[in-house]
């Protein structure tokens, strides 16, 4: 990630936050806690078997970790689809957020896990969904060079020019981040370049003043 691109946005909190913070406690949600907890770690060791076994015992499946994550929501930061499908047949919440506010969807998102990304949209999850800080999952996907998955998004219906706190728009994230791919698909899917931030930048003077060359010459090209 560019330094000055991350701090002019102010998005310091989509590692420490998003992906990792400790929060104070939140509840379980129903079940016992033990076999709550059985659920949780086997999401985070990729063990189907254990998850089901623990949905047997009583677990509930949207219990929560520390951060507000549930079984599901691990699975999609993970990309394993197996578990997220298995989790979203026992009826797991996919519209849950965690503490931040990040959706499975958002997770997903961001990691690049198309396979995920269709099943939660096909499932019901919300594409507008936005986290504590406004983000969506087009965001999480655009800085992350997620081509696949904003692709995805934009055929569930997210507007191409929507705009995110401090009135950036998914190529500008692109262009901060250097995502010519990203950014190549967005213009090509109707992303207007012309569009400026509320520092008056459009997303060409973002990749020039990120120092993000291959997107710089993409919008510099016309």
């Amino acid at each position: 990630m560019k330094e000055t691109f991350t701090r002019a946005i102010a998005t310091v909190v989509l590692l420490a936050g998003v992906f990792g913070a400790r929060l104070p406690a939140h509840a379980q949600g129903e079940g016992d806690g033990e076999t709550n907890r059985q659920l949780l770690a086997a999401a985070k060791d990729d063990d189907q078997v254990s998850a089901l076994a623990a949905l047997q015992r009583g677990a509930a499946v949207d219990a929560m970790n520390r951060i507000g994550d549930t079984a599901l929501i691990t699975a999609c930061k993970k990309g394993d689809a197996a578990m997220a499908r298995a989790l979203i047949e026992h009826g797991a919440n996919v519209q849950h957020a965690n503490a931040p506010g990040v959706t499975p969807l958002m997770a997903a998102a961001y990691g690049g896990f198309d396979a995920i990304v269709a099943l939660l949209l096909a499932h019901g999850a919300d594409p507008l969904a936005t986290d504590r800080i406004g983000k969506t999952a087009m965001e999480y996907a655009a800085g992350q060079g997620q081509t696949k998955v904003v692709s995805q998004l934009l055929d569930a219906g997210v507007d191409v020019n929507r705009t995110y706190k401090n009135d950036l728009t998914a190529l500008m994230w692109a262009a901060g981040y250097d995502r010519a791919d990203t950014a190549r698909l967005l213009i090509a899917r109707g992303a207007d370049r012309a569009l400026k931030d509320n520092r008056g930048m459009t997303a060409k003077d973002i990749a020039v003043q990120t120092k993000s060359d291959q997107v710089a010459r993409l919008l510099s090209a016309g």
